[in-house]
Order: C-alpha cells, then sequence, then structure tokens
C-alpha cells in the first residue's frame, strides 16, 4: 500500500494505492530480464499447490513469459508473504510470513537446470538450492551472478562459485558489522576471485578495479516506490553481461534499469522494457 506517511503504533491510515503482486530477488530479476527481451527461466523450491501464494507467484511468472519449469513444488511447503507499505518518498516498511519447508531443498538436476542457458543468476536465500546450480554453471564457463542481498560470511561456499558478486548495501554492511561500503567492500573482494560490487540506492554502485574501489553514480529521478529496484538492477546486469561481458556497460544499463523502476508503484509491475531503458539512457547522455 501507498501511504503520506508511516503510522505510529495504534494509530490508523489512509492509503492511497494498493497493489498485488508475486516477489522475491529472483522472481522480480527474472520478470526484468523477460521485459528486456531476455528468456527468463526461473528455479526454486515453492509451497505445493495448496498454498495459495506459491500458486500465485507462478501465474505471475508465467503470465511475464517466464518460463517456470525449474519451480518445484514442495509437499506442505509454504512460500514467503509480506506486507508493504511505501510512503511518498518511496522508502518501505515490510512485514514478512517467512515460509515453510523450502530452505532445505536441493535441485533434483542442477546439471539439466542451466544446461542450455548463458547466464546464471541468484540470492543468497537458498543456498542449499542454488549452490548445486552455480557450481554446475561455473563448471560450464558461464557467468554466475550473486545477488548477496542477506548478510552472511564472507567465506561462505555459495560466494565462491560466483563469478560476479553484487550485494546490496544491506547485505554487505550486515556481512562485515560496518556502515563503511568503501571498507566492507575490499574486504569482501579479498574472498573472492570474482568482480565485485555492491548497490547503495540513490548513492550508486561501489565496485572493485585494479585494488581499488570505483564509484559510478546511480541515476536522479524522483523515487516512488523502490521495492524490486535491486533485483532489477541484477536482472539486468545478468542479462547485459551475458549479450557485452562488459561489466561497466552492464551496470550503467542496469542502473537505468533500477532508475525507472523506483518512477513505478508496484514492485515487480514496474519494471521496464529494453526500448524505455534504452530512450532513458539516450536522453541523459544528451544533456
Amino acid at each position: 500500500m501507498r501511504v503520506e506517511h508511516f503510522p505510529d503504533p495504534g494509530s490508523k491510515i489512509y492509503a492511497s494505492d494498493y497493489a498485488v503482486t508475486g516477489g522475491g530477488c529472483a522472481a522480480n530479476a527474472a520478470v526484468t530480464v523477460a521485459r528486456i527481451c531476455g528468456h527468463a527461466r526461473y528455479a526454486g523450491p515453492l509451497g505445493d499447490n495448496k498454498d495459495d501464494a506459491s500458486h500465485a507467484i507462478v501465474a505471475g511468472l508465467e503470465k511475464e513469459n517466464v518460463d517456470c519449469s525449474g519451480v518445484l513444488r514442495v509437499p506442505d511447503g509454504t512460500a514467503s508473504v509480506s506486507l508493504i507499505l511505501l510512503d511518498t518518498h518511496g522508502e518501505k516498511i515490510i512485514a514478512t510470513r517467512r515460509g515453510h519447508g523450502l530452505h532445505e531443498v536441493t535441485p533434483p538436476d542442477a546439471v539439466a537446470l542451466i544446461r542450455d542457458i548463458d547466464a546464471l543468476l541468484v540470492d543468497n536465500r537458498f543456498p542449499v538450492f542454488v549452490t548445486p546450480l552455480c557450481a554446475a554453471a561455473k563448471a560450464r564457463g558461464i557467468p554466475v551472478v550473486i545477488d548477496l542481498d542477506q548478510a552472511t560470511t564472507a567465506d561462505h561456499d555459495l560466494l565462491k562459485v560466483g563469478t560476479h558478486v553484487i550485494a546490496s548495501a544491506e547485505g554487505l554492511r550486515g556481512t562485515f558489522q560496518t556502515q563503511d561500503i568503501k571498507v566492507a567492500l575490499p574486504r569482501l573482494a579479498a574472498q573472492l576471485s570474482g568482480f565485485v560490487a555492491v548497490t547503495d540506492g540513490p548513492n550508486g554502485i561501489y565496485f572493485m578495479k585494479g585494488g581499488d574501489v570505483r564509484h559510478m553514480p546511480a541515476f536522479e529521478v524522483d523515487a516512488v516506490d523502490t521495492l524490486g529496484a535491486g533485483d532489477a538492477f541484477h536482472g539486468a546486469f545478468t542479462l547485459a553481461l551475458a549479450e557485452k561481458g562488459d561489466e561497466i556497460r552492464a551496470m550503467r544499463f542496469a542502473a537505468a534499469a533500477a532508475a525507472i523502476k523506483c518512477t513505478r508503484f508496484g514492485g515487480l509491475t514496474g519494471a521496464p522494457t529494453r526500448a524505455e531503458i534504452l530512450e532513458f539512457i539516450g536522453q541523459r547522455a544528451a544533456r
């Protein structure tokens, strides 16, 4: 729901708008990939057909032309459900009822799931499921992009199989228990061998190059809804990386996708098209 301001305890407020949508890091990224002319396949554990949330997630993804053949329906499992309030600045408060029975599920055939893809994007909220996929993709020599969305340990086995690790600012700060991104990012890079970066909302993107922390500014927009912006970034980055193999160009393309998404209410329903991203970048280059 969109509200003018967040409520005080015990108070009531009015919402100016609402939306019901699927979500989650990988699902949001998959929708972004599909909208920017990529072929997106979503894989992950979800609840069985008795779980309304899981059914709605799959139906929503398929409506966006996302291939859901990699979904594993878990008997008696349930997907997470969140209640989200967005204020006039686009900031959010989220309450989540965690899913059940999904976190220890492994893919039945990781090699088959990644056999015909050009790049793999995973987040670290289901490491048991995605780590075998990452290992199989890395063995094939294709990009393995890891969204370090949730605080973890810098030496976690999942991170070690990524060719590109892009953290959220919250995830990076939580991992190293410091607010200073310029301190945390080199510490993460020291543990890994691939490309390392962090997205920090309107503060832009910080990434490692030649042992130094570099910065790419964010595009300035009037934010309406920041929900899913990081996921749009990861989806657009992964597709652009698979197409061009250039991290800098991929980050700029992804930053534009995230910026456009922030101007639209409704979570993943605000993901942009490729034409919109290219027009957005072109307009700013002409200024």
